[in-house]
């Protein structure tokens, strides 16, 4: 396994559309174990591949984590993820990224979602999520399609969040 480099906003690599997975192999294992070692070591409870580069449609999240001790992690791999259906009810989240590093906003998305998607093993599944995790996997899904938190927010707060991590990405430069 290894650490893979976390891509940061405003890269124009993370407004890309992400292609679907062709054939789950040993390959796409192999990045999905570098990616939940990439997120527990960030740490972050999601990751999206295009975040480590790759425009595959897959997606790594665990709501506990690694460094819970009361409670097991719960990593669930999705490849090829589809909401199926979203309740009419909506919460909100305080949602940070990987990617929008030391920023976080409140962000209203349905309170409940299914998703269909395969594992690693290439077996369609389906989920129901709700809480945190419904809230993680729209937001890593947002991330296939190109889009990051900060698009659901106003646009002077999201500007000025883009603004300064363009300034931090110059000066670390």
């Amino acid at each position: 396994m290894a650490l893979l480099p976390i891509i940061t906003a405003p890269d124009p690599r993370l407004k890309t559309v992400s292609t679907p997975v062709e054939t789950v192999d040993d390959e796409t294992r192999k990045l999905v174990a570098d990616m939940f070692e990439t997120m527990y070591d960030a740490p972050g409870i999601g990751l999206a591949a295009i975040q480590v580069g790759v425009q595959k449609r897959l997606l790594v999240v665990d709501v506990v984590g690694k460094n819970d001790e009361s409670r097991d992690p719960q990593p669930i791999a999705l490849i090829n993820p589809e909401i199926t259906w979203v309740s009419d009810e909506d919460s909100v989240y305080e949602e940070g990224c990987l990617s929008v590093p030391a920023h976080y906003a409140d962000v209203v998305r349905p309170a409940e979602i299914k998703v269909s998607y395969l594992d690693e093993q290439g077996d369609k599944q389906e989920l129901h999520a709700d809480g945190l995790l419904a809230t993680c996997i729209q937001h890593e899904i947002d991330h296939l399609d190109g889009i990051l938190f900060v698009d659901h927010l106003s646009a002077l707060k999201r500007n000025m969040i883009l603004r300064k991590l363009l300034k931090q990405k110059k000066m670390a430069g």
